[in-house]
């Protein structure tokens, strides 16, 4: 299998992760993968009256790099833009949030978890 294959399996995977541990801890997947053009968002979900909008990194180790300093300032930038268009198709919720999901996943099974809320603020005059 290529090395991009078994990266794309490697991040479903974390993304499945993800999914389960939000809804264990009462966020309603509202949806997976939603695209607007070329962006997309992992995972958008809500939580009490909180719309979250979540970038999932899955890593085989963490050694060199957390997996959640892997969503640098133009992957930022990228997901604001997809969830504003997302917000303004879907306009029922007041507040916003930006989250990340850092997972270490080897050998089949998950090694650490790490839910990192307002992970980044959109950036006003940008």
């Amino acid at each position: 299998m290529k090395k991009t294959s078994l990266h794309i399996e490697l991040g479903k995977e974390g993304e499945k992760f993800a999914k389960q541990f939000l809804e264990n801890n009462e966020y309603t997947v509202l949806v997976t993968n939603w695209r607007f053009r070329h962006k997309e968002i992992d995972i958008i979900c809500k939580h009490e009256n909180m719309l979250v909008f979540i970038e999932v990194k899955t890593r085989t180790n963490d050694f060199f790099q957390k997996p959640y300093d892997a969503v640098e300032i133009k992957k930022q930038k990228l997901l604001i833009d997809a969830a504003e268009a997302f917000v303004i198709e879907y306009n029922d919720f007041n507040e916003i949030r930006f989250d990340i999901i850092s997972i270490v996943y080897n050998n089949s099974q998950v090694k650490s978890i790490e839910h990192i809320k307002e992970a980044f603020l959109p950036q006003i005059n940008d």
